[in-house]
């Protein structure tokens, strides 16, 4: 068992100080809920967060790294639960070896309709983990903290609708989109970011944009 690092309570609390951008901004009366989990450990490593590469058979977000999560249900009694039972599902982690630090703001995402709550955790018992729902993940990896702030990681990726956003390129992944973007927003506001080339940017791959349709 292990102590919740100082590191990581900076990180929730800046994370939660920090302002919801517009554009992410729930609509009134529109949007499925849902969670994800940003689950930090200390791996072999040194300190990580928990992904997943979502199946390039799903439906929505297919072939997609993300943070594991999924809809909130009736019976989940509200976003932590919803979070922690998903990662339960897709990656086989035991529950009960996770502490939850804080819940942040729901980001909207209009392309798949859903008001998705970030839930912070720290793993503090440690349990083994694989692709629990091979109709979902395809694989699931502890990606160490130092790999994704490691400036030869990071890029700015474009869409063909001309936005660009960060990105980064660890363990044979391409994490891009909502992950990334929570991803880089939590690093920086904790603290954790170094120094990167933002005007390195490059276009979507096309074989990873028509999955993502």
């Amino acid at each position: 068992m292990t102590q919740v690092p100082d590191w990581l309570d900076t990180l929730a609390a800046q994370a939660q100080r920090t302002r919801v951008p517009r554009y992410m901004r729930p609509p009134a009366g529109r949007g499925r809920a849902a969670a994800v989990l940003m689950l930090f450990g200390e791996g072999p490593h040194g300190p990580d967060v928990l992904l997943i590469q979502r199946s390039t058979r799903g439906r929505r977000h297919a072939g997609q790294p993300a943070f594991p999560g999924g809809g909130v249900d009736p019976e989940d009694g509200g976003p932590i639960e919803a979070a922690l039972r998903e990662a339960e599902e897709e990656t086989g982690l035991d529950p009960r070896g996770v502490h939850v630090l804080c819940a942040l703001s729901e980001l909207y995402l209009n392309h798949s309709d859903n008001r998705v709550t970030p839930v912070i955790a720290w793993w503090r018992e440690p349990s083994a983990v694989h692709a629990a729902s091979p109709d979902e993940v395809d694989s699931v990896e502890r990606v160490p903290i130092a790999e994704l702030v490691d400036p030869d990681n990071r890029i700015m990726l474009r869409h063909p609708s001309g936005m660009a956003g960060p990105a980064f390129r660890v363990r044979g992944m391409l994490v891009w989109g909502f992950t990334a973007m929570v991803l880089d927003s939590v690093l920086r506001e904790g603290g954790l970011e170094r120094p990167w080339d933002a005007t390195r940017v490059e276009d979507l791959p096309p074989e990873v944009l028509d999955l993502a349709r």
